[in-house]
């Protein structure tokens, strides 16, 4: 018996070698691969959607923008155009949840900062506050790097528009004029098309900030099929 192993010893490493290949093969096959999903307002927390979207199930998109960022460059969707992008909404003064969700898309920002397929577009919800020159004084503070990731201010009607009928990120605020809003935690993952994916993102928890990493892996992947 010795004397067989060692004659097909080779042979036998061989097969185990093969079988092993066949079944991860398999089972490779027969995995589902993940895939994210294209999100509408229906899906989303009534309170963060306006009324006018409550029921739309299907084609949603971001909705055309022209915006200031912290350099005074004005900011359209076109330098969207073909980009993967986390998109939420903050303001320079806030003392609560904002300094963490600034301080997680930064770390967004450099696990991406040599991917120039994803960027990053924060609004302010204060942007009667909130000019370029504040912004750029927040942005240098906080190490947001220009090419990446803009900070956005400009017409008060269009950040609220933008935040209730494309994003779905905001509250109505309960006193206050018309266009007030209580912004909330939440990361929106945007795709190529500009559509929201996934889900919403708490930007002040890291296990959110990972998987919000790995579905931007899963949904950069997807465009090279």
């Amino acid at each position: 018996m010795l004397e067989f192993l060692n004659k097909n010893k080779w042979r036998a490493l061989f097969m185990l070698v093969l079988s092993t290949v066949i079944f991860l093969a398999i089972q490779h096959a027969l995995t589902p691969k993940k895939t994210l999903a294209i999100l509408q307002p229906d899906q989303f927390d009534p309170t963060l959607v306006d009324d006018s979207m409550l029921f739309v199930k299907k084609y949603h998109k971001v909705a055309p923008f022209k915006l200031i960022n912290q350099n005074g460059d004005t900011i359209t969707e076109e330098n969207y155009k073909n980009k993967i992008y986390v998109a939420d909404f903050f303001f320079t003064t806030c003392p609560t949840i904002c300094p963490t969700m600034t301080k997680n898309m930064t770390v967004l920002q450099e696990e991406f900062k040599d991917d120039e397929e994803v960027v990053f577009l924060s609004h302010s919800v204060t942007p009667e506050y909130d000019t370029p020159a504040i912004l750029k004084a927040y942005a240098i503070e906080k190490g947001v790097l220009d090419y990446k990731w803009n900070l956005v201010t400009g017409e008060k009607e269009q950040i609220y528009n933008l935040a209730r009928k494309s994003y779905l990120a905001v509250k109505d605020a309960p006193y206050g004029g018309k266009y007030d809003m209580v912004h909330t935690e939440n990361f929106l993952l945007v795709d190529k098309e500009g559509r929201l994916r996934s889900r919403s993102y708490d930007g002040t928890k890291m296990e959110e900030i990972e998987a919000l990493i790995e579905d931007i892996y899963i949904l950069k992947a997807s465009y090279e099929e």
